[in-house]
């Protein structure tokens, strides 16, 4: 997305009390982005590098008090909380620094000391793709739900005009302008690979949503949901809402089937098949098998709406699943056999 894409919609995260991490190029405008945010609302910023930090600077020290130990209140600590704090460089933070920063994603507290109320947080960390310590954050799963991921990839025209404002040397805006493809990286990972949805995650894009008029769900819930839920579920619930796509089991039990699809439609709806087929249980499995006979009419009924190389995939995939132990390899097996009988 756009840098004032994602301005605008971190700005809304935060709103909800929920936390976006900006996930960025260095250079492309993260930190400049908060401090748009934190003037506009008449914020302070409180911007904490983490890969610079020890445990002691984010967690305070410890002191002794009624002979009990306790934590000093780091120097960074808001007074109130008309407050942006700002976790930069996340990925390159220690792993003890990570482990206090669950506690302050989680909790909103730090030991004995809690954040104010209405404390802003956001945060900030480099793509998978560039030479930093990120490894085991990008495959952990829960510390990633704690966020929404909002990748930024900034246009040229957005480029050269920051470029110009903050007086970049004519020799290189003219470059880029003329060589755009020498302003990124070719390769990137996208985070949201390693995400999938939770009762934590519908729970946080419900608190979002609540906050958005029909008209900004419309232009950015896809983005939103698949930086909490990951790309596959934020596709199928955002067409839910706006295409009202019928799912897996009413095209398969019911032949609820739409008597004409567009092409992205047609594709939703066989992605659809293919996952919901792909992670039945065999005790889902067998009780399907019961119901051949009308799973097998009606995939027939969807073959004669849908392209020929749409359903083909289908029939591929039945294929490959036939050949699995258990009632899952049973069931496929049974329905390439019907629909193969009926041609």
């Amino acid at each position: 997305m756009t840098i004032q894409e994602a301005k605008y919609l971190a700005k809304k995260i935060m709103e909800s009390g929920e936390v976006p991490l900006l996930v960025g190029h260095f250079g492309v405008g993260k930190t400049d982005l908060i401090r748009e945010i934190a003037n506009e609302t008449n914020r302070k910023l409180i911007i904490l590098v983490l890969s610079q930090m020890e445990p002691g600077d984010l967690i305070g020290l410890p002191s002794r008090e009624n002979n009990k130990t306790v934590f000093l209140a780091p120097d960074w600590w808001p007074e109130d909380g008309n407050c942006i704090l700002f976790l930069d460089e996340i990925n390159r933070s220690h792993r003890s620094i990570r482990n206090a920063i669950m506690q302050l994603l989680i909790d909103k507290r730090i030991h004995n000391h809690i954040l104010p109320e209405n404390t802003w947080i956001v945060a900030s960390m480099n793509p998978p793709d560039e030479d930093y310590d990120q490894v085991d954050l990008i495959t952990d799963p829960a510390f990633l739900s704690r966020f929404f991921i909002l990748e930024i990839s900034p246009n040229i025209e957005e480029w050269l005009k920051w470029a110009e404002t903050v007086q970049m040397p004519d020799e290189i805006r003219n470059f880029i302008e003329k060589n755009p493809e020498f302003l990124l990286p070719g390769t990137s990972v996208s985070l949201k690979a390693n995400i999938r949805p939770s009762p934590r995650s519908w729970f946080k894009l419900g608190n979002v949503l609540k906050n958005l008029t029909k008209e900004e769900k419309r232009k950015y819930a896809y983005q939103i949901a698949s930086g909490i839920l990951g790309s596959e579920a934020a596709k199928v619930f955002t067409e839910n809402i706006f295409l009202d796509i019928p799912n897996a089991r009413e095209v398969l039990l019911k032949g609820n089937i739409p008597t004409k699809l567009e092409l992205h439609e047609t594709n939703s709806v066989i992605l659809r098949i293919v996952d919901f087929l792909s992670n039945l249980s065999e005790e889902e499995a067998k009780n399907y098998i019961e119901n051949i006979e009308i799973i097998s009419k009606n995939l027939l009924k969807l073959s004669e709406i849908v392209p020929k190389d749409s359903f083909f995939s289908l029939i591929r995939l039945l294929t490959e699943l036939s050949n699995e132990k258990g009632y899952k390899g049973q069931l496929c097996d049974k329905i390439i056999e019907k629909i193969s009988f009926s041609d």
